[in-house]
């Protein structure tokens, strides 16, 4: 959040600032659950809770003064450039969004169109705080919130929710259960415990450091080691920042003091790994993020791309990372968006393939199912052309979807896809270290086609491989593949590095691949040996030698490194019967003069396949190799030979196999994806039902509570009624005063003495002008509030009346003095007959 924002009031941080500020939101039913909450709050932990509630913004609210009756803490209403007190409770106001800043509260009218104001708050907490920052998630109906803790959550901070069990409205806290971004579970009472035990580890500044270790180092590689082995994901060059922001938030969570100490619990415990694979995949994205970037890929990119190939284009597209699939979605509504602006004369599509590794985010990208929050970002007009809405979630529109292929990639071990016309990685590699962005930057050049266009992050840059690239948008990191470049390194495909954390013999012994023989026979190797991959029996390639680009590329789909599936067209029989052959026992089989299509044009080259019997640790294995061939000269036509002949009605059967394999694919999907359709649809329904129960149950529980309400009211009416009768016939006239000796109500005769207006309720009795002759009054009332006991005089006023003016402590029904009761009894009449009786007897 800029400064700017509250330029008008530019508070200074608050000089004694809570050692925790915790954001709390909550809807329907929530005020049970804030009670329950705000009562487990101990005063003296220097914790300040920040509560936003969704509210009426036509109705004043009274959520201050019913929490103030559950907690010992300060409760106020948050009011613009509020400094945040330890020891205080403060609320939203109605029709506000609260936003925190440097310390302070500050308030802003509500954006037009759907209200997130638990989301805003969390959100400004998490850039407020960064791992500092607490969210918890009260009862309530809808998925406020969610991306609020989402937000948090990456920022390294920490996240509560009600247990769904427990809530009146459970869709808040579950849509952030389901959704992965809850850190505690629990009923509201219990909630207060463990928000203390979190805060306490903060009382050390820097809990868990390393330094405090005998070796660090070493038990950060185990943990490395350790993660490899249990997920296949190594982390080794993941950058040191990342690696300990995540695990000390692990440690938090845990309430472990050092990395020792968390290496033996992780050692100990399989689950603890999966728990840390997945706080390192958390991904933060949302739609049309930094619209900048999409603008300039709609209005300038695309279009550019469309003149390129004024006969239209199948394009393709690759989104690595693409977590939750928001940015995969957000190229396809920009590519149909930019079709429509300017309409080019070729037929264009886009194919996107969206890939991630975390299996769990590609489900929910699969999906396309978002909560209403994302509005917002999308805007309404996008809404309503590209989203289906569905209860309390949107769903991305069949058209949409069905230009995506999400699938589980591991972008680091896994091939790429080739051919793109536009690669998209954003936020990516401000988490790697310099040794894996070396490897990707050319694998990116090479996966793009000619003046193919490459997206990064605002804080990603070519680096040392600006000759691979020119950019086309510097500001916005939007760069072109440079056909001119030639690269100064060799690309290895697919990337594999060693992981810095394996403990092994090697770290001992001189490293011989840095001497001169090693580097030149590894030169030679990649340069001017020919192209080979080693195989498995089952087809599965181990390990890649040279640019193999010609003969292999990716399939379409979910990520496979078999050689059949990758093979091109023209080498997929030959291949097949090559290695049939080996494996039946032949020892070598040489295929003479074979085709590809390699990127538009033919490639000839002879096909080798070797069964490997030495060296034993690659016994079994299969060396395919491919050796270029110059390309036939053109002969004079003749009849065709037998064998030609063969050769061509076998290529066409293979032709035919592949075609109906193919269609045979596509229907399984098909079928697949129909069975996929009816079960959502079903569970819709399910959902759908369910939502009508929950409603209808809503709806007469409102109408049980206002029927108590009215019924509550009616008493009230009439007892209010009653008593306004009962004082008005006696003809006393009584004045009720609060502890202040404020006007709190007085009857019809006391305005005879008073002069009283009903604008007069609230102020001081000493500013109202009365005609008694009695100075000592509010004096005598504020003794008896003192003592409690009741003082009675005889008075008479200005007109020469006379009254009996009787003080007594105004007692509530649960026997708490409140205030004071001055009743005044007219004794004219009576003076006058005691006048006479007494001249009388005189």
């Amino acid at each position: 959040m800029k400064n700017s924002l509250h330029a008008e009031s530019p508070l200074a941080p608050p000089a004694c600032p809570p050692l925790a500020i915790i954001g709390i939101g909550c809807s329907a039913g929530g005020l049970e659950a804030l009670e329950a909450f705000v009562a487990g709050i101990v005063p003296g932990n220097s914790m300040a809770l920040v509560i936003v509630q969704h509210l009426a913004p036509d109705y004043a609210s009274i959520l201050p003064e019913l929490l103030a009756g559950h907690t010992r803490l300060a409760v106020h209403e948050a009011s613009h450039g509020t400094p945040i007190l330890p020891d205080c409770i403060y609320v939203i106001p109605p029709n506000k969004t609260l936003s925190f800043e440097r310390g302070c509260l500050y308030l802003s009218p509500p954006a037009a169109g759907q209200r997130l104001p638990i989301d805003h708050l969390f959100h400004t907490l998490a850039h407020g705080l960064g791992k500092h920052s607490m969210a918890v998630l009260l009862s309530g109906m809808g998925a406020d919130g969610m991306l609020g803790m989402q937000e948090i959550k990456a920022c390294g901070g920490l996240t509560f929710a009600q247990d769904p069990e427990t809530a009146r409205a459970d869709s808040m806290p579950r849509s952030a259960i389901d959704r992965g971004v809850v850190d505690f579970v629990a009923a509201p009472e219990r909630l207060p415990r463990l928000v203390a035990e979190q805060c306490a580890g903060w009382l050390d500044d820097h809990p868990g450091t390393a330094q405090t270790l005998p070796d660090p180092q070493q038990a950060m590689r185990e943990i490395i080691s350790l993660l490899l082995q249990h997920t296949g994901n190594d982390f080794s060059h993941y950058k040191p920042n990342t690696l300990n922001r995540r695990i000390e938030r692990r440690m938090a969570l845990l309430q472990l003091e050092n990395l020792q100490a968390y290496a033996a619990h992780f050692r100990a415990n399989l689950q603890e790994r999966d728990l840390l694979l997945k706080e390192l995949l958390i991904g933060v994205t949302r739609f049309f993020r930094d619209t900048a970037v999409w603008e300039y890929l709609r209005d300038v990119a695309m279009p550019a791309l469309f003149a390129l190939y004024p006969a239209g284009k199948a394009l393709r597209a690759w989104v690595p990372a693409c977590s939750s699939g928001e940015e995969a979605y957000s190229l396809a509504i920009l590519f149909r968006e930019s079709l429509l602006l300017h309409q080019p004369a070729g037929q264009f599509s886009l194919q996107i393939y969206a890939t991630d590794l975390d299996d769990d985010a590609i489900q929910l990208a699969r999906r396309g199912v978002y909560p209403c929050s994302m509005a917002a970002d999308v805007g309404a007009a996008r809404l309503e052309r590209y989203f289906v809405a569905e209860d309390n979630h949107f769903r991305v529109s069949k058209g949409i979807r069905d230009m995506i292929v999400f699938a589980t990639q591991n972008i680091i071990s896994d091939p790429p896809f080739t051919r793109l016309d536009i690669l998209s990685c954003r936020n990516l590699m401000i988490y790697l270290d310099t040794v894996l962005q070396d490897k990707l930057l050319p694998l990116f050049h090479y996966a793009l086609c000619s003046r193919g266009i490459l997206v990064l992050g605002s804080a990603e840059t070519t680096g040392r491989f600006s000759n691979l690239f020119l950019p086309l948008d510097k500001k916005n990191r939007i760069f072109t593949r440079s056909d001119s470049a030639s690269r100064s390194r060799t690309l290895e495909f697919p990337l594999r590095t060693q992981s810095r954390s394996l403990l092994t013999i090697e770290e001992t012994m001189p490293d011989y691949r840095k001497s001169l023989e090693y580097q030149t026979d590894q030169l030679i190797q990649q340069n001017y040996a020919p192209a080979a991959v080693l195989i498995n029996s089952d087809g599965d390639i181990l390990y890649i030698s040279g640019r193999v680009g010609k003969y292999l590329e990716p399939a379409a789909g979910k990520v496979n490194v078999n050689i059949h599936a990758m093979a091109r067209a023209g080498l997929g029989s030959a291949l097949n019967t090559a290695i049939l052959q080996v494996q039946s026992g032949v020892e070598l089989v040489q295929v003479n003069d074979l085709q590809v299509d390699g990127f538009g044009t033919p490639h000839h080259f002879h096909l080798t396949v070797q069964l490997i019997r030495q060296p034993e640790g690659l016994q079994g294995r299969l060396l395919v190799v491919f050796t270029e061939a110059p390309q036939p000269k053109a002969r004079p036509r003749r009849r065709a030979s037998v064998s030609e002949r063969e050769l061509m009605l076998e290529q066409e059967l293979e032709q035919n196999r592949k075609l109906l394999r193919s269609m045979q694919e596509d229907m399984q999907i098909a079928l697949e994806e129909v069975k996929s359709g009816n079960e959502e649809l079903q569970a819709t329904n399910e959902e759908l039902t369910t939502s009508r129960e929950e409603l209808q149950s809503l709806n007469e529980e409102l109408q049980t509570i206002n029927a108590e309400l009215q019924a509550k009211l009616d008493d009230l009416t009439w007892e209010r009624n009653d008593m306004n009768n009962l004082l008005n016939s006696t003809e006393i006239a009584t004045v009720f005063l609060d502890g202040e000796m404020r006007l709190r109500r007085f009857t019809s005769h006391a305005t005879a003495l008073f002069k009283f207006i009903p604008s007069d309720i609230g102020r001081p009795l000493s500013d109202i002008r009365g005609e008694l002759e009695y100075p000592r009054l509010l004096d005598d009332a504020a003794k008896v509030l003192q003592t409690l006991v009741f003082a009675e005089k005889r008075v008479h006023s200005r007109s020469g009346r006379w009254y009996r003016v009787r003080i007594m402590p105004y007692r509530r029904l649960d026997n708490v003095i409140d205030g004071i009761v001055i009743t005044f009894i007219d004794t004219t009449e009576i003076a006058s007959l005691e006048a006479r009786l007494q001249q009388h007897l005189e």
